[in-house]
């Protein structure tokens, strides 16, 4: 089980046609960017709530939701895809600014790229997962941000494997800081073991955060549920939260690993196994991908009464870690 063409820009110069009325730094923002101030700036100018916005895109037949406007504006994701980018072309209609403006801005580097901040670039899902591509296609449509917008500081996972071998269900207990304003959401991954049905994992929110868009692929046996915070955290915040997966759908499991995309923050993972079916052995481990060999494995005792073993990583490095487990 595994836990978790741009726009062609405008020749067009950019003239002084701000409102006089228009804060005075607006026109330097849609000269020079970066995009999401020139945004802001815009819809500050003309005083609309990006709720009338979304309004007066769907009466132009363009559907885009509040959140996507909100984390355009935030620098939290950039407009890539046509239907954005037309999206795009309406707002500068909406905003009353002369026509490619923000499309210029947006063929410029993108501030928040890897290489263009001092913060390490987070490793994806492809390089992390042999099923990555999967899940990156389930997130393409959520218009979500690349890296969420946040850092773990701990993050307590508690797996039950049940009297046949199966993996019964996850919980977990996660603590997060916010390196942006805005975020207000956290995307959990699951992939459940060979044969599993999708169709019949749930997906709880436990504590501090509802439910929100879930996505399920039969084909490599994975859910993504997006995780509503009940607040939205301006950068430097901390957040607790609590959510699980309830499982029990496939045969016997044989591991239970995590991958991780950013260094730091620590993390516990438990595994508890039914009294009527223990492992022979069970072993911690590392990857740095996913057809990279096991390292540093660690020998792990589930004997006694509590039936569990575990493990401890003080600030994690990018890759994977987890545990395995021998039946016979």
């Amino acid at each position: 089980m595994r836990s978790s063409p741009n726009g062609t820009p405008s020749d067009r110069s950019l003239s002084d046609r701000s409102l006089p009325d228009d804060p005075p730094d607006l026109g330097h923002l849609l000269r020079e960017g970066p995009f999401h101030l020139a945004l802001r700036a815009a819809l500050t100018a003309r005083g609309l709530p990006l709720h009338r916005v979304q309004h007066r895109l769907a009466a132009r037949g363009i559907k885009l939701g509040v959140t996507s406007l909100s984390y355009w504006q935030q620098g939290a994701r950039r407009p890539r895809r046509p239907e954005s980018l037309k999206a795009v072309r309406a707002l500068e209609q909406i905003l009353e600014l002369p026509g490619g403006t923000l499309l210029r801005l947006l063929a410029a580097p993108d501030p928040a790229a890897p290489g263009t901040t001092g913060r390490p670039p987070a490793r994806s899902y492809r390089a992390l997962f042999s099923v990555g591509a999967a899940v990156e296609s389930l997130l393409a449509g959520m218009e979500l941000p690349a890296d969420g917008g946040l850092h773990t500081v701990g993050h307590h996972e508690r797996v039950r494997i049940g009297p046949a071998g199966e993996l019964l269900g996850r919980e977990s207990q996660h603590v997060v800081r916010a390196h942006r304003d805005g975020v207000d959401r956290y995307i959990a991954v699951h992939q459940g073991d060979p044969g599993c049905d999708p169709a019949r994992i749930r997906v709880r929110a436990d504590e501090n955060c509802r439910t929100g868009r879930i996505r399920r692929d039969p084909g490599t046996e994975l859910v993504v549920a997006e995780l509503l915070f009940d607040a939205r955290l301006r950068a430097g915040d901390t957040y607790v939260f609590g959510y699980g997966f309830e499982d029990g759908t496939a045969g016997r499991s044989n591991e239970y690993v995590r991958g991780f995309s950013y260094t730091g923050g620590q993390y516990v993972l438990q595994v508890r196994f039914d009294e009527a079916a223990l492992p022979v052995r069970c072993r911690r481990f590392s990857r740095s991908g996913p057809d990279a060999p096991r390292g540093r494995l660690t020998d792990l005792n589930p004997s006694g009464p509590h039936r569990a073993v575990h493990l401890v990583e003080q600030g994690v490095r990018r890759g994977i870690l987890g545990i395995g487990w021998d039946w016979e």
